[in-house]
């Protein structure tokens, strides 16, 4: 791919590339352990699990596992008490990473629209947005439960076109894990990750990726309105 990449708009992931939430997370994982009498975990192993909604987070803290579902009445009793505690605490630690704020301000000045696309729940996105002053730059939020399927489904993004009125290949995805990869080659959208993310204990490297970017302030160097 050649740079600067002409494009009508950017949809940016959350968790892991506007914001550190993992705190913020891992301190509610350890409250609920703590309440159901599961084993203690810490805020390394809670940033392994982050990355496709709070549901699958609980099911992996308590299984201490990326895959395995823990027994139904379980996680009936713990997803509520993990959503209590991480309501409470949403943007008690979360901040922006750096560059987050320039590289947005950026995107905004050069006339490209902005978009935020998050597998967390809308009532937790807003809140964290608001909290943490990025609410404002973008015109449009999907979260998780916004549309009927999220990424790495593709639909997020075709939604994302559809509002912009631009094709998928003049929407870039910029964010840090597997999910945002997949999501943006389903769409045939191109997409950066940032190298400091959630992506599972992962090097980006590894993902199908058009760049790696280490700050969304250098992501939007590599970018012109189409």
């Amino acid at each position: 791919m050649n740079f600067p990449i002409s494009l009508k708009a950017v949809v940016i992931d959350l968790d892991g590339t506007l914001l550190d939430t993992a705190p913020d997370l891992a301190d509610a994982a350890m409250a609920m352990a703590e309440d159901l009498g599961q084993p203690p975990i810490d805020l390394a192993e809670v940033k392994t699990y982050i990355g496709n909604g709070v549901s699958r987070l609980v099911k992996r803290v308590l299984t201490r596992d990326m895959h395995t579902d823990p027994a139904p009445e379980l996680f009936a009793k713990a997803l509520p008490i993990y959503e209590q505690h991480y309501a409470e605490w949403v943007s008690r630690k979360s901040r922006p990473y750096p560059g987050v704020i320039e590289g947005l301000q950026a995107i905004k000045a050069s006339g490209v629209h902005l978009a935020c696309i998050t597998n967390k729940a809308a009532r937790f996105t807003h809140p964290l947005l608001k909290d943490t002053g990025l609410f404002d730059y973008f015109e449009l939020i999907l979260s998780g439960d916004t549309l009927p399927e999220k990424k790495p489904s593709p639909l997020p993004l075709f939604h994302a076109c559809a509002v912009f009125d631009c094709e998928p290949n003049e929407l870039l995805l910029i964010g840090d894990s597997l999910n945002d990869a997949q999501a943006a080659r389903a769409a045939g959208s191109p997409v950066f990750c940032v190298p400091y993310g959630y992506n599972r204990g992962r090097p980006v490297a590894e993902l199908d990726l058009d760049a790696v970017v280490p700050s969304l302030l250098e992501a939007a160097k590599l970018i012109v309105r189409k």
